[in-house]
């Protein structure tokens, strides 16, 4: 049986789903568009709630007729198949490499964040006060799938319990980001970088507004990114402290 109503229940709900965080957050459900997230759901072994496609395109799902599927999705060019699935957030944020997000309301900047922590082996990407959703259309496309394969967890507003050592990136603050190694290793105690095993969280807040002076001043390590210009947004700063982190590790 094919979809052919405009009203019908199922793309009403969908409509929802992609417009309003609320709805999202009252029925701990999301849409994600396209093959290639669906792929990486499979791939990652998420079961949809339930599966769409454009009737005759011979794609899974519950066939709807391609215009009605074009008016219910987010993307200018419209789909050929989407999903609806269960939100899943972990009990709390996980080491031993953890992303925190502080105000970061642009969920684009939220999925590409998930992206780059998926492609550096990030154990968790951790929401604060002010972050976008996670489980948002735009985040969900920004993420190219990352939304799939790292967990995300809801962290205290005032950033404790967060694993490890945490590490405030603060633009000009601080040592260089590449020297914290060297740093820890010669302080003579407390968490190191170096340490076989040993956790770390970044903290990072918006481009604009940056961290909270109370909780940069709980951070156990203060830091910057090294530039020329003013600054970097969120995603280009996690990418960037991913990657010397992983660095660091590695060393």
């Amino acid at each position: 049986m094919t979809i052919t109503s405009q009203h019908n229940r199922q793309l009403r709900e969908i409509r929802k789903l992609r417009q309003r965080r609320r709805w999202r957050e009252r029925s701990g459900r999301f849409v994600a568009e396209g093959e290639d997230l669906l792929v990486a759901a499979d791939a990652a072994g998420w079961q949809p709630v339930e599966r769409y496609c454009a009737a005759g395109s011979g794609l899974a799902g519950v066939q709807v007729d391609p215009g009605l599927l074009a008016s219910a999705s987010g993307l200018g060019s419209g789909t050929r198949t989407l999903a609806v699935y269960e939100e899943r957030w972990a009990q709390r944020p996980l080491g031993p490499l953890c992303v925190y997000l502080h105000g970061v309301h642009d969920p684009g900047n939220v999925g590409a964040v998930l992206r780059s922590a998926e492609a550096f082996g990030a154990s968790c990407v951790a929401l604060g006060a002010g972050s976008a959703d996670p489980f948002g259309p735009k985040a969900v496309r920004a993420s190219m799938g990352a939304v799939f394969g790292v967990p995300v967890a809801k962290a205290a507003d005032d950033a404790r319990a967060l694993p490890g050592r945490t590490v405030a990136l603060v633009p000009g603050a601080g040592l260089p980001l590449h020297e914290l190694r060297s740093a820890s290793a010669g302080s003579g105690g407390g968490a190191r970088a170096d340490d076989a095993g040993a956790a770390i969280t970044l903290l990072i807040g918006s481009e604009r507004d940056g961290l909270p002076d109370a909780i940069v001043a709980r951070a156990d390590e203060v830091a910057h990114i090294p530039i020329k210009a003013h600054s970097l947004n969120a995603a280009m700063a996690a990418t960037v402290a991913l990657y010397e982190a992983t660095r660091m590790a590695a060393q």
